[in-house]
């Protein structure tokens, strides 16, 4: 009877013991939920085609083209006042508006004074600034000063895609088993976005000011972190035949490239026509830009756009 009382008593603790294990692996699971993501492989996000936009009338084409505009977040500093004033006076004018974001205040630009040094903290108080001041905007696009965009074909990227919906955009990359969009070709936030990365702000645990890790990460990182735990993941930005439309290299670069690599078709394998961005731009080559992108033109040539953005009311460029 001892033995048996014994062995009742052994099974009695061993499954008490089972039972502990699972209850704590259920609250493990439960509290990393965000971290139960990590297999996720960022999704495709493609432009239009013809054919989506051939289904919609010309007044649905009007509405939506009417409805899709972007607030861009420039994050600037002092020290590099000559790109900050070629950003000024080039492509930002095609947001429907374009707020710079500064680490200390300067005489010579108009710019809303952060007051922070650190980075990170910087660009999440500009964040915070632009949803708070967003009005109507449900488009968010966060830029350095060397980046150049062409915000009418951001536009066209997320014609007919819903802002409620939780989209992070850009050129996707992925560092161990975090995905994110790389800051150096721009990112672009829904509405829905940024309500939750705001949202998060909150939470030092999962979203510190400062950081805590022992190597400090990038800001686009420290974005990706953030994000996911709100269910929000990095998504690449392509056309239709599934080419970048985020560069996080200058027009030079990616076409000395493609003439080592394709020099039987340099253009096609430099990049899309319907680019979005070209990292590390030079004061001078945003200039030039500027002009092939929205001056130069072919006479007599029709392109056949089923719609068309114009810039901003007061924008004193085409």
């Amino acid at each position: 009877m001892l033995s048996e009382g014994g062995s009742f008593i052994k099974g009695m603790v061993l499954g008490g013991v089972f039972c502990i294990v699972l209850s704590v692996l259920a609250n493990f699971s439960t509290e990393t939920k965000p971290d139960e993501q990590h297999h996720h492989h960022h999704h495709h996000v493609k432009a239009a085609s013809k054919d989506e936009l051939k289904r919609l009338s010309d007044d649905q084409l009007k509405e939506l083209s009417n409805q899709v505009r972007v607030y861009c977040v420039i994050m600037v500093q002092p020290k590099i006042l000559v790109y900050w004033a070629t950003a000024m006076d080039t492509w930002s004018k095609h947001c429907d508006k374009s707020v710079f974001y500064t680490s200390e205040s300067s005489k010579a630009l108009e710019a809303v004074d952060l007051n922070e040094k650190d980075d990170w903290a910087r660009l999440r108080k500009a964040l915070r600034h632009a949803y708070e001041n967003a009005g109507d905007l449900q488009w968010f696009f966060i830029a350095q000063p060397t980046t150049f965009a062409i915000i009418e074909n951001l536009k066209y990227l997320v014609l007919i895609k819903d802002p409620k919906e939780p989209f992070y955009l850009g050129h996707a990359m992925k560092s161990g088993e975090l995905e994110y969009v790389s800051y150096d070709s721009g990112i672009v936030l829904s509405y829905e976005a940024l309500k939750r990365l705001v949202d998060v702000f909150g939470d030092e645990d999962k979203c510190p000011e400062r950081g805590r890790a022992l190597w400090k990460l990038s800001e686009d990182k420290q974005l990706a972190v953030c994000l996911k735990y709100k269910g929000v993941f990095a998504e690449n930005g392509e056309d239709v035949h599934g080419k970048g439309l985020f560069n996080s290299k200058s027009v030079d670069s990616l076409i000395s490239n493609s003439m080592k690599e394709n020099p039987s078709d340099v253009v096609e394998g430099c990049c899309s026509d319907m680019a979005i961005t070209f990292g590390g731009m030079s004061p001078t080559q945003m200039q030039v830009m500027m002009f092939g992108v929205y001056r130069l033109r072919p006479y007599g040539h029709d392109f056949h756009d089923l719609l068309e953005f114009q810039p901003p009311e007061g924008s004193d460029n085409d």
